[in-house]
């Protein structure tokens, strides 16, 4: 897939954390979005069909949370 991958995120978010832990240790490079910060971004997350964060995109999936989804998007991403 060898797509950018997007990280919206909000301060003080332990799932957040949790999904940027882990793409860095898999060695995936990813942007952060923090929703708290602009307004832009979290009108991104809406238009994905999300309220809430953390929501993960690449290309052009987007799932949210720290689940099986993020793996799967994780294997994509690596393909």
């Amino acid at each position: 897939m060898n797509k950018q991958v997007v990280v919206y995120t909000t301060n003080d978010c332990i799932e957040c954390t949790m999904v940027k832990k882990v793409l860095t240790e898999e060695g995936i490079p990813f942007e952060v979005r923090n929703i708290s910060t602009n307004t832009e971004y979290q009108k991104e997350v809406e238009k994905y069909g999300f309220l809430g964060v953390p929501v993960t995109v690449a290309g052009d999936r987007a799932v949210k949370g720290f689940t099986n989804d993020l793996k799967e998007l994780m294997d994509l991403v690596r393909k």
